[in-house]
Parts: structure tokens; sequence; C-alpha cells
């Protein structure tokens, strides 16, 4: 007798016909006594098991319900039913664990359609559901084909901190890790806190970006990335926003912007392609539920593709370029802007985009996704290369239909007396980094990187609307329940 996950022995299908099977998992239905749809969350489909009533002990088959656990020994035959190939004719079934039918009404694994917002407050629970499951196992696959795409490119993975000592964006936003007491927090003669007694004997936060980190590695590695959890201490409570996410670092060295725009589409372009090839039956399941939500907002807020469409739309067209300066004639000229649709009406070169105009350009405007380089200095980080006009740094951002910014990146400043020069002018406490301006005397090179939030990837992926349903247990403004 064969022990199968679910999904294995669906795949097999009528090639395992006569033969003794071992399946485990939890009901997700039982229908007249006699049909058990099981699932051990391997697959979004269920295995049907079919009971003889008169084979079984009364009080067991009165005990199996909606999320009771199970082992089932079993025959499978060819099924004569709609909606499966094959399924299981029990011979004996063991119950490893009961469920409290009363407690099972006030949650989520009662059979039936529930919000979002209510699969949030189980957060414990939402794995068993169909529309939880199929996001978790298409993060997987994303994630696996993350370390795929790089591995098979020459990168070397490397691990930066977690707790730093510095911003690597200049944002302030950060976790502060300490020691200290918080009942009676020592001060110095300044009367600040005073970090020399900490356990690192400095303040120190949790990383916003191991960007800088990946640098000094790519200075002696050449190729490397960084995926790991990034933290930002913004109070936002948007379906954008999370404190506690997952980024995505390549950082190469002898690359320029250009070289750095090749990589992140063709970076996008494997992990999409990868999720639709080894997540089809779950990738199929979320396009119908995004099409009946499309279906049920007004019509001015629709989008105009399925989301199989727009996943094919991302791989079968070659990403636009074009630089800041031309995307702002663009949206100043758009009807949107002239007729005042724009909450951020775009008056001037040097502001800053918002979400509306970079969809406007990738889903109006082109139809294409659109990467947008050379911004202007002021409103990027003190790390990206100035170019000739002083104005303009070589910043670059991929924009993505229905999400708009999915990968922000740059080349690097390497040019010592450039990056202290734009150091002092923002303010960057140059002692603090004196380990990132280190690596501009010895051997300095031009290179080039990108961040690319893994949960931003998923949602465009899975077509959820809400950041907070793409990772497990999302870590929000008042919010760490779990």
């Amino acid at each position: 007798m064969v022990s199968y996950c679910i999904t294995e022995l669906l795949d097999k299908g009528k090639s395992t016909v006569h033969q003794d099977v071992i399946v485990k998992g939890w009901v997700r239905a039982f229908r007249s006594n006699r049909f058990i749809a099981l699932n051990d969350g391997t697959t979004i489909k269920n295995l049907q098991v079919v009971i003889d009533f008169e084979k079984f002990d009364e009080e067991l088959i009165k005990r199996i319900g909606t999320g009771v656990s199970l082992k089932v020994k079993g025959t499978v035959v060819e099924s004569q039913g709609k909606g499966q190939i094959i399924e299981v004719h029990a011979r004996d079934i063991h119950i490893y664990g009961d469920v409290d039918q009363d407690a099972l009404s006030q949650t989520i694994l009662q059979p039936k359609r529930h919000s979002l917002e209510l699969l949030r407050e189980q957060a414990h629970l939402r794995f068993r559901t169909n529309t939880f499951a199929a996001i978790m196992r298409v993060r997987h696959h994303l994630m696996f084909a993350v370390h795929e795409f790089f591995h098979q490119n020459g990168f070397f993975y490397i691990n930066t901190p977690i707790i730093t000592g510095s911003d690597a964006e200049g944002a302030g936003e950060m976790f502060t890790v300490t020691t200290l007491p918080l009942q009676s927090v020592p001060v110095n003669e300044q009367g600040s806190v005073d970090f020399a007694q900490d356990f690192f004997g400095k303040e120190t936060n949790l990383t916003v970006s191991g960007q800088l980190e990946a640098e000094a590695a790519a200075m002696g590695l050449g190729k490397v990335y960084t995926f790991g959890p990034t933290f930002r201490a913004e109070n936002s409570n948007t379906s954008r926003h999370l404190a506690e996410f997952w980024m995505i670092e390549p950082e190469v060295a002898f690359n320029d912007l250009d070289d750095n725009m090749d990589l992140a589409e063709e970076f996008l372009k494997y992990t999409i392609g990868y999720a639709l090839e080894h997540c089809k039956d779950d990738l199929e399941f979320l396009a119908e539920r995004y099409a009946q939500e499309q279906s049920q907002k007004p019509k001015n807020e629709r989008q105009d593709i399925g989301l199989l469409e727009r996943l094919d739309y991302v791989l079968n067209n070659k990403f636009v370029r074009l630089t800041y300066t031309e995307a702002i004639e663009i949206l100043k000229n758009s009807k949107p802007n002239k007729k005042g649709q724009f909450k951020y009406p775009i008056e001037e070169w040097g502001a800053d985009l918002q979400s509306e105009h970079e969809r406007y350009l990738v889903e109006k405007h082109f139809k294409k996704p659109v990467i947008l380089f050379d911004y202007p200095a002021k409103i990027k980080a003190f790390y990206m290369r100035l170019n000739d006009d002083e104005k303009t740094v070589r910043a670059m951002d991929v924009l993505f239909p229905g999400i708009g910014e999915m990968v922000g990146g740059s080349q690097r400043e390497e040019r010592l007396d450039v990056l202290q020069r734009k150091m002092q002018d923002m303010n960057i406490d140059q002692e603090e980094l004196w380990w990132y301006t280190d690596t501009r005397k010895f051997g300095t090179v031009p290179h080039s990187g990108f961040g690319l939030g893994l949960e931003r990837l998923v949602q465009f992926v899975t077509g959820m609307g809400n950041i907070r349903d793409v990772i497990a247990f999302p870590r929000t403004p008042k919010s760490a329940e779990f």
C-alpha cells in the first residue's frame, strides 16, 4: 500500500486505478454521509473519498465533518461522477483530530464565502481556505524562482544583517533594537539616550534594506543578491504598506544603468513565467476570483484585462524605456491631467510621481510595462549616480499595470568625491557610513542594483488587492496579533 500526497495521486490519474493507497488530509466537505472532499494543502483540488455506509461504524461517520483530519486507506477507482477522474473507495478511516462543530460555526473554516478582512482576523486558520492556500503556494514558487534565476546567472546569495547601525534610505523610519531598560532609560550628559550602555554600544535598528552591505559584497564577488526580511516603521494603514516584508536586492559590479534595466526585465519575466508554468491550477482559481472581484467594482475602477492575460501581457511585451523628463511631458499633456482627474496634478518638472501617474503611463498611454530612468536628484537617495547635468541621477523604476512601481534601482555613485559631496548635501552621517565610502577607495568600479519587494510581486501575480493578503502574518500599525 503506497502513501500519496493528494497532488501526486491526482497527477498520476488513471495510472493508479485498482491500486491500494493511503491518503491523509482535512475534510473540506462531507455530502450524503458518503462523499468526502479531502484536501492536504498540496493542491487547490480535492480528492473525493467514497464511503460505503454499511462498512463503517455509525459513530465514526458521525464524527466526520468539515475540518476533521483523516487518514484513509482505500482503493483508487475511475470516477463515474463529474469533476474528478479518479476517487478513492475507503476501506479504513482513522480520525486524527475532531472538530468542535459549535466553535466551527464562528470560524472561517465554515464552508461559505468569507471576506478577506475576516480571514485576516483569523490568520492562524486562513491557510485552510482555498484562496489563501493558493496564494501561499504561488508565493513559494516565486521565492524558489528568485533563487533559481540568480543561481543560473552566476550570482552569489549573501545574507546581509537584519540588525544594522545605518539607515540605507535616509528616511529615519526604522525600528530601534535595544536591551536598555525601558522603565529607566540611561541618558548621557547631553540628555540623550546613552546607547553606549546598550548591547552593541551604539544605536541599532532593524534594517530597511540590505543594499549597502550587498554593494560591499559585490566589490569582491562580482554578482550578489540578498533576499530577506526588511522593516519600516512607517505609520501607514494602506493596502500597499507592511511594517515587515521581504526584499530581493541584486548588486552587480561593472554593470551600468542599461545593464541594470536588462537584468530587471529578464528577472521579472523569468519569475512570472515560472509561476505560470508551475502554479497553473492555483492561478486559474485566482483568475476566476479576480474576475468576480472586478465585476463588482464600478466601471471606472475595473481592470481592462483578466489576471492571466495581465501576466502574459508582461511576458510578451518588451518593456518601454523612457526618461523621467519624457514621462513628465506625457503626463502634463495627458487628458486626465488637463481635465483635473489626477489627485496629484502634474504641473512642473521635479514632481514625485504617484501611483496614478505610473499606472496611466503603463495602462493607458503605452499599454506595456514601462521603465522610467534619470530622475531628479532631489527626490532620490544619496547613493544614486549623478548625471553630467548635475540635476538628474541614474535611477530607474519598473512600472507594472494595476500596481505601479514594481522595482526601484539605480547605478550607484562609485566616485568617492561625488558621493561624499552628495552625502554632505543630504545630511547623511559620513562617520556612520565610513565603511561604505571606504569601498570607493580600493578599486572602485561602476556598479548597479535594484530592490523588489516580494509581496508586491506576489500581489501582482495573484491579483490580490491588499498586500496584507500575500504574507502569512502581516505586520501593520497596531497589529502584531499572531
